[in-house]
């Protein structure tokens, strides 16, 4: 994620996490659609213990209840692929698949439960079950959105903080670059050109303690809200945007950003 010299805002990576709190998958490019998250995103959860989640009525839940990096930092010592054509999820440790399921399927389900009810057991409040309904995204927000963040913005906390920063403990879908930090926190309420798409910034990102995680480790090393908040006065770090207008971006993609004032 380095900042080509001399370039103007532009999209930097792209991100989807089909299970929430399991790896990224970077894209090389995405379609977005009017009104929702990019594909896949976020469409399977695995909750913890009995839950309250009904496929047939979805309805937005706090991420408490699911299986997630702010309190399950073990997780991030898992490494996931997910298979869009057949909904295979394998889950490897230490370079090595452990289990591999088909999350449409009940057996696939369980074959994946098993493992997480096994490698999380002093964790979880009952048996894991993974959840899902068609359209429904497990976001920790309510709208159906795409999450930004600013590279610019993770480089000057890192400045702070002494230490580089993974821009992934942000677990952002689109990372943006050739931006001043902290631009995008003004960009609340107004319309933002990524390639052809469009988008519509609604909320910052309020951080939990799920950054201060090691995405390569699972260490819990770090202090970033504590941080943004004693040298900037408040927990905010990235933004949520709905699409307004569709199209493919990929990597490289400029973006056109609101004017100021």
């Amino acid at each position: 994620m380095q900042t080509p010299e001399g370039s103007g805002p532009h999209v930097s990576t792209l991100y989807r996490y089909p299970v929430k709190g399991l790896t990224p998958e970077r894209l090389d490019r995405v379609t977005l659609e009017p009104g929702e998250t990019l594909p896949f995103d976020r469409a399977y959860a695995i909750e913890n213990g009995p839950g309250r989640f009904d496929p047939d009525a979805p309805r937005h839940l706090p991420k408490i209840n699911f299986v997630m990096l702010m309190r399950d930092e073990r997780l991030a010592t898992l490494r996931s692929r997910f298979d869009d054509s057949t909904h295979t999820l394998t889950i490897s440790r230490g370079g090595k698949p452990v289990v591999s399921g088909q999350l449409s399927t009940p057996l696939g389900r369980q074959l994946i439960e098993q493992f997480i009810a096994a490698y999380m057991k002093a964790e979880l409040r009952g048996a894991p079950k993974i959840v899902r309904a068609p359209g429904h995204s497990f976001s920790d927000v309510a709208a159906k959105c795409v999450h930004i963040v600013n590279l610019a913005s993770v480089r000057e906390l890192g400045r702070v903080i002494g230490r580089k920063v993974d821009p992934l403990r942000f677990r952002a879908n689109v990372y943006l670059d050739g931006l001043a930090p902290w631009a995008e926190l003004n960009w609340i309420d107004k319309a933002i050109g990524i390639g052809p798409a469009r988008v519509q910034a609604f909320a910052r990102t309020r951080r939990c303690a799920a950054p201060d995680v090691d995405p390569e480790t699972g260490a819990r090393d770090m202090a970033i809200p504590a941080t943004l908040a004693r040298t900037w006065a408040h927990q905010d770090f990235g933004i949520y945007a709905t699409v307004i207008a569709g199209g493919v971006i990929a990597a490289g993609a400029v973006v056109t950003v609101p004017e100021s004032g």
